[in-house]
């Protein structure tokens, strides 16, 4: 599996469906085969960075 937005490969599991990737530090959720992405602010909160990439870009690639 590679990360949408860096194209690395250190992406860590951290709950059912829930990733995280250790070079751009983005939540990585996956729903019907596509990657949701988000950033997690400085709060814990997560704001979305779906309307950053194509729907292309988010289908999840596995290597």
């Amino acid at each position: 599996m590679r990360c949408p937005n860096c194209k690395g490969k250190d992406i860590g599991k951290i709950g059912t469906n829930q990733y995280y990737c250790w070079n751009c530090f983005i939540e990585l959720t996956i729903d019907n085969g596509r990657f949701c992405l988000h950033q997690v602010e400085a709060d814990g909160s997560l704001s979305s960075l779906d309307d950053l990439f194509e729907e292309e870009e988010r289908r999840i690639q596995m290597d």
